[in-house]
């Protein structure tokens, strides 16, 4: 990383800066003799051109040197921070700063928001803070992973006469996130072009042997290898090779063995019969190590029978590289799984939870995209206003990644903090979005369907308005199910226009609506109404089963999982 503008950084600081309300946030990453931003927004010049500041400017450094958060309401009160040249030559009075750690836990930098005046940090503008910096933290591990996966491409080059397999292993883990079967995968792809047979090792946190993926050339000798594998997960002795590479993170190989060695390096027998058996003449072990902390992860043993030259430098070289790509497909499954995570966690941060109201039965269902980042711009929310009705909403965001999300945030909050309190018609609202939306700059284009429902004495009141989203579905008590299609709008957030329309309902007691997003009903090669029909006929024949089996039921009717799904099933008791 460097000092330059990233925009993806710049906008992670945009988000801290809009969402918390202060004049300046950076994306910081420090090192020994400075602080520089890949992301910044409201750094007074110079140091808003130079993108960097000496340590003696840094409040980010006591972030990264003690890898916790760290707020000042006021910095010129605390002896920490009170000296630094960073609040009379950059203004800094308040601050807030995240960590913004690597896949192993190091922190490099911070996410922080900067205000020039005293200010009394909330909770909950340290736990957006703290969301964010998660997310940008991820993106950071992403570019280190990137860099580093280019770095071992480089190098991969140099070897000419491995290349072809080395770049069919890069392909391999690139194919899949599964730690296991990627390593499965390394063992099959080099033997027998590079070895007889290969074990790989990985190890847990205290070094001990806890999986092992095995190969062998003769297809015939696959019981045998994998009977070698079980047995070295507690047959290592204190001398072994496998052992005394984790130990020291350096290679080890040899030639001229025989297995009566191993008799003298294993704490079973049986190790040493079955090598004599598979072909035991030379072996190579290289480390598998985390890309930047170096930290031990296992081992990836090549082994020669006698009728195969032994392992020369160049194949100890070709080792260690292929364990290093190990070691990266191992970060970045583990960083997979992670983001995952953070982004699953954030993304339901984002979503209601449903209110308790007489006289409706509320159930929602979000699910993203299977091949996406677990996080995107479809939501769902339902409050009630005071005077006693029920504003509903189902929306979508172009996208399945965090920026959607981020956009989803300010879209749900504009609507809600719009809608609550006030009797105006949904259509009404909807066309009060559209000017926010310009008004504020928010960069999302989206569609939405926006419901008031009120008690009536024979049912209920729905009102909606719809800005270019499927038709809501309503299943009536008799069992029919009724599209409530209009006339098409515009989605929100695109060219403006005039008042948007409200459409209305008398709705019987006993029925149910359903509010969805397209990931429910889309499905390529098809028309949208094919899988319009498809729901409907899913609510006509399990419409009488409880509400979240229901929901379950429309979930399966989705043909397949390219798109986020979101949708409200509202029961009319």
């Amino acid at each position: 990383m460097s000092a330059e503008s990233d925009a993806a950084f710049d906008r992670f600081a945009s988000m801290v800066k809009r969402l918390l309300g202060v004049p300046v946030a950076l994306v910081s990453l420090v090192d020994d003799e400075r602080q520089f931003f890949p992301g910044q927004v409201g750094l007074p010049e110079p140091w808003g051109g130079k993108r960097e500041t000496p340590l003696s400017h840094s409040f980010c450094q006591h972030v990264v040197a003690e890898g916790v958060p760290k707020v000042y309401p006021d910095a010129r009160i605390y002896a920490q921070v009170r000296d630094s040249l960073a609040i009379p030559e950059l203004g800094v009075v308040a601050y807030a700063g995240m960590p913004l750690k690597d896949s192993d836990g190091l922190t490099l930098g911070s996410l922080c928001a900067i205000d020039t005046k005293p200010r009394a940090w909330t909770k909950d503008e340290l736990a957006i803070l703290e969301d964010l910096a998660e997310a940008c933290a991820s993106e950071l591990r992403l570019r280190i992973a990137r860099d580093l996966a280019e770095e071992a491409r480089r190098h991969a080059e140099s070897a000419h006469d491995q290349l072809a397999m080395l770049a069919e292993l890069t392909e391999t883990f690139t194919t899949t996130l599964d730690m296991e079967e990627g390593m499965r995968r390394l063992a099959e792809g080099v033997t027998p072009r590079l070895a007889d047979w290969c074990l790989v090792t990985l190890v847990d946190q205290n070094g001990a042997v806890r999986h092992v993926a095995a190969a062998h050339r003769d297809a015939e000798a696959a019981a045998d290898v994998e009977r070698f594998a079980q047995l070295m997960m507690t047959g290592l002795g204190a001398r072994s090779a496998i052992l005394a590479v984790q130990r020291s993170g350096q290679p080890i190989r040899r030639d001229g063995e025989t297995a009566d060695k191993i008799l003298a390096r294993t704490t079973t027998p049986e190790l040493a019969e079955i090598a004599d058996r598979l072909g035991y003449a030379s072996f190579v072990i290289a480390p598998v190590t985390a890309p930047v902390t170096q930290r031990m992860l296992g081992s990836v043993t090549l082994v020669n029978g006698p009728g195969r030259a032994p392992f020369t430098e160049a194949d100890e070289r070709t080792a260690l590289d292929i364990a290093r790509r190990a070691g990266l497909a191992i970060d970045n499954s583990r960083l997979y799984g992670r983001q995952r995570h953070v982004a699953e966690v954030l993304q339901h941060s984002m979503l209601t939870e449903l209110p308790g109201i007489p006289g409706m039965e509320l159930h929602a269902r979000y699910l993203p995209a299977q091949d996406g980042a677990a996080v995107g711009g479809d939501w769902y929310d339902a409050f009630a206003q005071p005077d006693g009705s029920v504003m509903l909403a189902v929306g979508d965001v172009s996208g399945h990644d965090i920026e959607a999300a981020a956009a989803m945030g300010q879209l749900r909050n504009l609507v809600r903090g719009d809608a609550y309190g006030r009797d105006d018609e949904p259509g009404r609202l909807l066309t009060q979005l559209d000017r926010a939306i310009r008004g504020l700059n928010v960069n999302a284009a989206a569609t939405a369907v926006l419901t008031r429902i009120r008690r009536a004495a024979d049912g209920y009141d729905v009102t909606f308005a719809n800005a270019g989203h499927p038709p809501p579905l309503l299943l009536h008590p008799d069992g029919t199910v009724e599209a409530w299609w209009e006339t098409p709008e515009p989605l929100l957030g695109l060219t403006p226009r005039g008042q948007r329309a409200t459409h209305r309902r008398r709705v019987p007691a006993g029925a149910t609506l359903l509010l969805y997003t397209d990931g429910l009903v889309e499905d390529p090669g098809h028309l949208l109404d094919e899988g319009i029909d498809r729901v409907a006929e899913t609510l006509r024949s399990d419409g009488a089963r409880p509400g979240e089996e229901l929901c379950s039921c429309l979930v399966e009717t989705a043909t397949r999982r390219a798109d986020d799904i979101a949708f409200l099933l509202i029961r009319l008791l």
